[in-house]
């Protein structure tokens, strides 16, 4: 009878042993389950380079300079090629996936002006006199046009600043050295990698709005 006792008694021990490990491996597998997708399910590798950090000033990356590739260098050596400081260089991804670098707008010059009659505001035609009647005015503004790359086209005879630059480039983004261009009223507007740059003279442009990296402008409403 004693030899049953211990045999019954290593039996329930072996037992507890197995129910214990069984336990532990069910709430170590359900810490560890994430229920966000891995990245590689998420459509591949996606490189951002607005949210990079400061560019490597030794790392060589696609040169372009007058419109035409010459090959692999460092973002100062490519400045330096084109004749002008590093930070009037657009960095971003080419056409080929590749880290690139290449003066503003170098693929895209600033199109010549458009007529004069399509810049200006529609003025209402004059009708016969009628009786005078409460009604809210509209904001002021001025004619919106986009340039298609051979003329210009209206999209608005009387449109807010704002309004314009969000109808010409909201959800587009361009590369480095393209450019697209537009006009609000006598301003040109041009968009450039991440920003939206405005000009008096179709010469001179400066920073209009940031341009983030959905292609949007969350700081114009």
């Amino acid at each position: 009878m004693p030899q049953d006792n211990r045999l019954l008694i290593a039996i329930g021990a072996g037992l507890a042993v197995v129910a214990a490990v069984v336990i532990a491996l069910i709430f170590s597998a359900g810490r560890e389950r994430n229920p966000a997708p891995p990245p590689a399910a998420q459509g591949g590798l996606t490189v951002d380079v607005a949210d990079a950090p400061e560019l490597n000033t030794t790392r060589e990356l696609r040169c372009f300079v007058d419109g035409q590739y010459i090959g692999l260098a460092t973002l100062s050596d490519c400045a330096r090629r084109n004749g002008v400081a590093t930070d009037a260089l657009d960095v971003g991804i080419d056409e080929t996936g590749a880290l690139a670098a290449a003066p503003t707008a170098a693929f895209a010059p600033p199109p010549s002006a458009p007529p004069i009659e399509l810049t200006e505001v529609e003025k209402p035609a004059m009708t016969d006199p009628q009786p005078v009647e409460p009604s809210v005015q509209p904001a002021s503004g001025s004619a919106c046009l986009r340039h298609t790359g051979s003329d210009w086209r209206s999209l608005s005879s009387n449109m807010s600043l704002n309004a314009c630059v969000q109808a010409l480039y909201s959800g587009t983004c361009v590369r480095p050295g393209e450019a697209l261009y537009g006009r609000w009223g006598d301003v040109t507007l041009r968009l450039v990698p991440r920003r939206v740059e405005q000009s008096n003279d179709n010469s001179r442009f400066r920073t209009l709005a940031e341009q983030d990296r959905s292609c949007t402008f969350p700081g114009l409403r």
